[in-house]
């Protein structure tokens, strides 16, 4: 009988951009839980691309969510295979055994496992039938380690007098034919002899000094036999089988461990291998089974070559971006079904049609809570506490000119319902969020940071938010001395990082890059020096990338 799959939902990862701002993790986990709520064919989970900073690290822990799991690639991978959850044998299962469960399982492969969790082996059709052959050689039953126990299965046996437990660990396997004097010459000690119901071919062979007697055809030995074996040490068992079908049966009963592939000599794989590495691995070697590890090295299950024909491509679901520089790394090789964004729509491509969702509002999250109406799910507590912090993250607490009348009257409704004053709450959550205590300069500058291109030019944007005057400072100064480096490590012709004043609403201006001085002037209009003042520019998204890419255009 074969296996019953069970049909599990097709899984959709909701995710924001590379180095995730609290409208990116709140919007995720927002939209993923109303999407769990009004589509019951698939499952939705939140997912993040990058680190989650001390803002957003607040945010959750104030709302009692856990940080969402970090995806390092859309692309395909083992766990997006059909993974064939085939149980493991043990090493000690018999030949006989391991092809009755193949053909249950309707399997060309066993894994041979310890305690069931760690890989030992594989055995295969192909393994069964060299052992059926090396099963003819003189003494095979010993070489193979054969537990009575096997023996006594595999011929439908009865033990008269033995151990199930010893192992057979001498003996050639003899057929005692002839008369009882041919008998004691020719059974050497330690033998296999199978006999018909013969006494006194019994008694020749167990005074010979056979190590197991098998009595055939169905005849139960005489006690006085049972009492011989016994006293002599010799296993005696008793079948319904005739003489050659117990010694063909006899061949099946030796252990699978002396004949499988050991897991030192197989290729195998853990739950993240990508499938580009699965299909050349395969295309190097003959096998056609491939067990699948976890990371911590543990059984999980079987793939194929047909696995990786069958792939199934990750679905996505974007949320607060629409480029493919802040995309996580191999979303071109998934299948994206939805994007919800408020920024301005970039170089982004998919292979079929989409729901494309961008509004020009201040926060993705104010649309997430629009779509939650149109669909009239109510919003608890929680999520409306999340939503309202992406708004406020997104918005400087209503201070950026990308602030519409719809994100306060969004932000004024989910405060009520999450039972929070906003004036109160922003004030901790930003504070939260500009503790420097124990950051790098790097910290500082990839936090929130964005990369773009333009007429061939790559660029990248960070940006801080902060409250007290004296953490802007310390951060400027940390930020400036380290800037260069951060533009080789993000590997863009310039790099540019504002640290926003939230009360002055006012930017303070680092960069890098041969021509960054010289875009930034052209952009402001200013003499462009490290710490510049950007008077009323707080937004990178209205203010700053649009000022950007025009000044790139005019040099």
């Amino acid at each position: 009988m074969a296996e019953k799959k069970k049909e599990a939902k097709q899984q959709v990862i909701v995710i924001g951009h590379k180095n995730p701002d609290t409208d990116s993790i709140c919007s995720a986990i927002a939209y993923a839980a109303l999407k769990n709520k009004i589509d019951n064919e698939r499952e939705y989970k939140a997912g993040r691309a990058g680190d989650v900073n001390l803002e957003t690290a607040f945010v959750l822990n104030r709302f009692g969510f856990k940080v969402p799991e970090l995806v390092d690639t859309a692309a395909p991978e083992v766990s997006d295979m059909e993974i064939r959850k085939i149980k493991g044998i043990s090493r000690s299962t018999s030949m006989r055994e391991a092809l009755k469960i193949m053909r249950e399982r309707e399997a060309k492969a066993l894994p041979i496992t310890e305690d069931g969790k760690t890989l030992a082996g594989i055995i295969s059709l192909g393994d069964i039938a060299i052992a059926n052959m090396d099963g003819m050689e003189d003494g095979a039953l010993a070489k193979a380690g054969t537990p009575v126990r096997n023996l006594v299965e595999s011929i439908d046996g009865t033990l008269y007098a033995g151990d199930m437990d010893e192992i057979i660990n001498r003996g050639r396997g003899v057929i005692g034919a002839a008369s009882p004097d041919a008998i004691e010459e020719y059974v050497e000690e330690g033998d296999i002899v199978m006999v018909a119901n013969r006494y006194e071919s019994q008694f020749a062979a167990i005074e010979a000094g056979a190590g197991c007697l098998i009595v055939c055809l169905g005849a139960k030995p005489a006690d006085s036999i049972v009492k011989l074996a016994k006293e002599h040490g010799c296993t005696l068992i008793g079948t319904p089988l005739n003489t050659y079908k117990a010694a063909t049966r006899s061949i099946q009963s030796m252990p699978v461990g002396a004949f499988m592939t050991g897991a030192e000599k197989l290729v195998a794989f853990t739950l993240d291998t990508s499938a580009e590495d699965v299909s050349k691995k395969m295309a190097e070697v003959r096998h056609t089974h491939f067990p699948v590890l976890s990371p911590s090295g543990k059984y999980r299950g079987m793939i194929s070559r047909h696995s990786v024909m069958n792939l199934r491509k990750k679905s996505l679901i974007l949320v607060d971006h629409n480029e493919k520089g802040q995309c996580v790394s191999g979303f071109d090789e998934a299948e994206v079904l939805e994007v919800i964004d408020h920024h301005r729509i970039g170089d982004f491509e998919t292979m079929g049609p989409v729901y494309f969702r961008n509004q020009p509002v201040g926060c993705t999250a104010t649309i997430i809570r629009s779509i939650y109406h149109e669909n009239g799910v109510e919003i608890e507590p929680d999520i409306a506490g999340i939503l309202l912090s992406a708004i406020i993250s997104d918005t400087l607490c209503f201070r950026s000119p990308t602030c519409t009348a719809v994100d306060r009257a969004a932000a004024e409704e989910l405060a009520a319902i999450a039972g929070v004053d906003i004036d109160e709450y922003a004030e901790k959550m930003f504070e939260a969020g500009e503790d420097l205590e124990g950051k790098t300069a790097g910290d500082i500058i990839f936090a929130d940071f964005k990369e773009f291109e333009h007429e061939g030019v790559r660029f990248g944007v960070g940006q801080g938010s902060y409250m007290s005057p004296q953490n802007l400072e310390k951060a400027m100064q940390m930020a400036g001395a380290k800037i260069e480096d951060a533009r080789r490590d993000a590997d863009v012709d310039m790099i540019f990082f504002l640290l926003t004043d939230i009360r002055a609403e006012s930017s303070r201006l680092v960069f890098a890059g041969e021509s960054a001085a010289e875009t930034a002037a052209a952009a402001f209009g200013i003499e462009a020096s490290q710490g510049v003042l950007l008077d009323g520019v707080v937004s990178r998204k209205k203010q700053f990338i649009p000022a950007v890419l025009g000044a790139i255009d005019d040099l």
